[in-house]
């Protein structure tokens, strides 16, 4: 028997099987997978990655593209960059070194009060700032007599002169003055204290010299308290310098020896220039007989070939022609009593007006001469300005003396040498002088 053959019809057979495809997409139809486009010019194209130029050929060619904005791109950078480090050095050196001696809480305070002081200037505010500093250090028990206190109480004074209130500047410095004296009244004998002593004494005499300063000055021109000041401070300086030089030669001690036991006094040139001080203000007063041995005994005090002393040779000539005999031979004496010998100075007498002018040509020339051979870095605009005024003295001493021509040679000179160093009060003084006698 032959097998039965197959009798669903294959028709039905495929439409049975549509059937169920359709309906098993119904229930789970996802939708259709993308399919990615491809050219056909692309199928087997291999990647090629361009080569990254080099850091100065991209900035070249940059700077070829656009000049003008490259340019400024890298200012601006680098004006940043320096403003940033400048920032940081100046912040750290003058605002966070400056203060690092105080306790915190006072430096903050002082950090405040420098602010208001120098970046945004607004005294009221500095003002404030260094009263909580100081009241701050009081409640802490910092010792008020500290180079830091006495440092924040000169700093207040400083702030009165620099805003023009000269009187209360002084006052600051009056009391803080008053202060040190009575500090030294009390304490400064002590044993334990002398390098302390020695400390606040320095500190006592620059705060009488400013206190001279300030009173000469136009807006509170006290001359009587100026040379107060002056005077105590010359004085003081002599006595203190007297005081370790006897105990040095009786105890045999060194320098050193001395400034570790005493503590360190003041320099030559720092005395120098509070003898100066003392002398210009005997000259505003017309006392030139007190000016002149101060002038001298500053000389003695600084190098011989320091262009200072040139400028101290000139006052010192200007001082001795303006003198009368009678206070000439008040100068001698009191250089006597002084025992003010400079080796160099010019010799001769004192009691006629010819003499004195003889004195006085003698000193500009030696001005003149120690100029001369100074050379830089040494010599510096003092040189040349004192080179300028002593001719134009010397012009003026032989007019004096009579000597007409001599005078006209020198104003000449004097001219000259003037407007060679850009001293145009120097050019009109001489020149007038030239005019008058008809040069």
């Amino acid at each position: 028997m032959s097998a039965r053959p197959f009798t669903t019809p294959l028709r039905q057979v495929a439409t049975h099987l549509r059937l169920q495809i359709r309906t098993t997409r119904a229930l789970h139809r996802l939708p259709p997978r993308p399919v990615p486009l491809r050219h056909p010019h692309c199928l087997h194209q291999p990647k090629h990655h361009r080569r990254a130029g080099t850091f100065t050929a991209n900035a070249s060619s940059l700077f070829r593209q656009n000049p003008f904005s490259v340019s400024l791109a890298f200012f601006a950078i680098l004006a940043g960059a320096g403003g940033l480090a400048y920032a940081n050095y100046f912040y750290t050196t003058y605002i966070t070194a400056a203060f690092h001696n105080y306790p915190e809480p006072v430096a903050q305070k002082l950090r405040r009060a420098l602010y208001y002081t120098n970046s945004d200037p607004n005294p009221q505010e500095a003002m404030k700032y260094y009263r909580q500093a100081l009241q701050i250090s009081q409640d802490i028990g910092m010792d008020p007599f500290s180079d830091e206190i006495i440092g924040v109480k000169v700093l207040v004074a400083k702030l009165m002169e620099d805003v023009r209130q000269l009187g209360k500047a002084a006052e600051v410095l009056e009391i803080l003055r008053g202060d040190c004296l009575e500090w030294m009244k009390q304490l400064g004998g002590k044993e334990y204290n002398r390098v302390k002593r020695t400390r606040v004494l320095l500190k006592t005499v620059g705060i009488s010299v400013k206190l001279g300063e300030l009173y000469g000055s136009p807006e509170v021109y006290d001359r009587e308290m100026a040379e107060e000041r002056l005077v105590w401070a010359v004085e003081t300086l002599l006595k203190e310098r007297q005081r370790r030089d006897s105990i040095r030669v009786t105890e045999g001690m060194s320098e050193e020896a001395m400034v570790e036991r005493e503590g360190q006094w003041m320099t030559d040139s720092e005395m120098g220039a509070a003898l100066e001080a003392l002398a210009h203000t005997y000259e505003g007063k017309d006392q030139h007989y007190l000016a002149s041995p101060l002038f001298l005994q500053a000389l003695t005090l600084y190098p011989t070939k320091d262009c200072h002393a040139v400028i101290l040779m000139n006052n010192l000539a200007s001082s001795l022609a303006q003198q009368s005999p009678r206070a000439a031979r008040a100068t001698a004496a009191y250089a006597s009593s002084t025992a003010i010998t400079p080796s160099q100075a010019p010799t001769g007498p004192v009691a006629t007006r010819e003499s004195l002018l003889q004195n006085a040509e003698a000193w500009a020339q030696k001005a003149l001469d120690i100029a001369a051979t100074i050379q830089p870095p040494a010599r510096n605009e003092e040189c040349d300005i004192g080179c300028a005024v002593a001719t134009h003295n010397l012009a003026e001493f032989a007019e004096m003396l009579g000597r007409k021509e001599e005078a006209r040679g020198k104003y000449a000179e004097a001219i000259s040498i003037a407007r060679a160093v850009g001293l145009q009060d120097g050019v009109d003084n001489s020149s007038a002088r030239l005019r008058r006698l008809g040069g």
